[in-house]
């Protein structure tokens, strides 16, 4: 899969939920690797805030990003519909401190998406690939959000409220490809019994009956209710009548827990990167939401590229055939027994390692532990592959080293285990010149890594 950007600009009007104004986002197409950014563009400098889950400054109502003293609020929403779209890169250009409230939904973003059409880019996307159980949990609210390794990005929402109008719900989201119709109309919503309280502090100055869903259902003094109808500007209400006080009847009858859905997107979206892994989340909210980004940002930060998935049940993209076409070593000196996986840009190799290897004679008879050299000698094996399979005619070719740099050994590589090699290009390939990255697995861990430069000549 390679990565997304918008075709063209698109804008987007409305009231702030919480400052009242009327607000205007722009969303433009970005270049690669360039994520999520924020532009303020009403002030003088008109700074630029990465959407990203370590700067999230504030989460009472909404998730707020900021920069120093600069800040926007209320961007789950158009975040969630860019990330179940698909898209990779986007500028954001606003005109004040939050997004659009718009209906209190995701849909008006979702059409605009659709209605400007996503161009696909020259790079591949870059995974979060979930591979082991990870799991947040608040004991003061109840809150626990789990990831679990999954081959898509799915999510289960439950959430439980002291009401008898939403006691407790669930959603279920199995593929992105069902947000824009089953999540992104859902409303965010709010009891009558905490507007007084987020008036009080200044929020929700852009709420009314059309951009949220109004639960009633805790009786109020008459005198009451119509002071906080006031404030929003809507209708007067009995205050015997308890229910929903929309001006539109609810889109699902689960609209409270698809929404809470839709927020989760939102918050995830803040990591960076595409997820493969099924999230379940009881009783969600941004802070919690945001705790768990968190944490998947700093696995990001301390694992440069993600240990690739190995299949051993999978068709190899090169078999050991292919690989003897390919490549001019022969026993005892190839070192890759199968590619797994293999892009433009990057491919995966498999070493398996086994008692009989010949260089466990010497080195050591007591304590076989395979040499660092022979680690970078079947990553560069597996570079030359990636090379060679571009050319014309490329069992005619060879591939030399010119130079290694920035080796490191992390771990004794024994008889049993299994080496993973994942070598990227870091240039394009000019003159018969190639630089790469290396990297060898065993497992999760990083076992040795090395950049190398190697020049391809045609054969005699």
């Amino acid at each position: 899969m390679k990565q997304n950007t918008l075709k063209d600009n698109f804008t987007l009007r409305g009231t702030g939920l919480h400052t009242g104004l009327e607000i205007e986002v722009t969303f433009k197409p970005a270049p690669v690797d360039h994520g999520y950014k924020i532009k303020r563009i009403d002030l003088e400098d008109q700074p630029v805030i990465e959407a990203l889950a370590e700067n999230v400054v504030n989460t009472q109502r909404g998730t707020v990003v900021g920069k120093g003293d600069v800040v926007v609020s209320t961007i789950e929403h158009g975040l969630a519909a860019l990330y179940a779209s698909g898209i990779d890169n986007c500028l954001i250009e606003v005109n004040a401190s939050e997004f659009p409230i718009l209906d209190g939904s995701a849909a008006e973003y979702v059409r605009a998406i659709l209605a400007t059409g996503i161009q696909e880019q020259e790079k591949e996307k870059d995974y979060y690939i979930v591979r082991n159980k990870i799991e947040v949990s608040d004991p003061e609210t109840g809150s626990k959000l789990t990831l679990l390794p999954d081959d898509a990005f799915c999510v289960n929402s439950f959430i439980e409220f002291d009401s008898y109008y939403i006691p407790n719900q669930s959603a279920t989201m199995d593929s992105v490809t069902d947000f824009g119709t089953e999540i992104a109309p859902a409303r965010t919503f709010v009891f009558v019994r905490e507007i007084q309280k987020l008036r009080q502090s200044g929020l929700i100055k852009g709420g009314n009956l059309d951009n949220a869903i109004v639960i009633y259902e805790r009786k109020l003094s008459q005198n009451e209710l119509d002071e906080i109808a006031d404030e929003l500007n809507v209708p007067r209400h009995n205050a015997e009548e308890l229910g929903y006080l929309n001006n539109r009847e609810l889109a699902f009858p689960n609209e409270p827990a698809r929404h809470k859905l839709l927020d989760i997107i939102g918050d995830m979206a803040l990591i960076g990167k595409p997820i493969k892994g099924r999230l379940i989340a009881i009783r969600p909210g941004h802070k919690i939401n945001n705790h768990l980004a968190r944490l998947i940002r700093k696995d990001i930060k301390l694992n440069e590229v993600q240990p690739p998935v190995y299949d051993v049940t999978a068709e190899p993209v090169m078999d050991n055939n292919r690989i003897r076409e390919l490549l001019p070593h022969r026993y005892p000196f190839l070192m890759v027994d199968k590619i797994i996986q293999m892009t433009d840009n990057y491919i995966v190799g498999v070493k398996n390692i086994t008692t009989n290897e010949p260089f466990f004679m010497g080195h050591f008879p007591q304590e076989p532990v395979m040499p660092g050299v022979l680690q970078i000698e079947a990553m560069a094996q597996t570079g030359g592959l990636l090379v060679l399979g571009r050319l014309d005619e490329p069992e005619r070719y060879s591939t030399y080293f010119l130079k290694i740099d920035n080796v490191k050994f992390r771990h004794k590589v024994v008889p049993g285990d299994t080496l993973i090699f994942r070598v990227e290009l870091t240039s394009e390939l000019r003159r018969g010149i190639a630089t790469m990255r290396g990297l060898a697995f065993i497992g999760d861990k990083v076992i040795s890594e090395a950049d190398f430069t190697a020049q391809i000549i045609k054969n005699k």
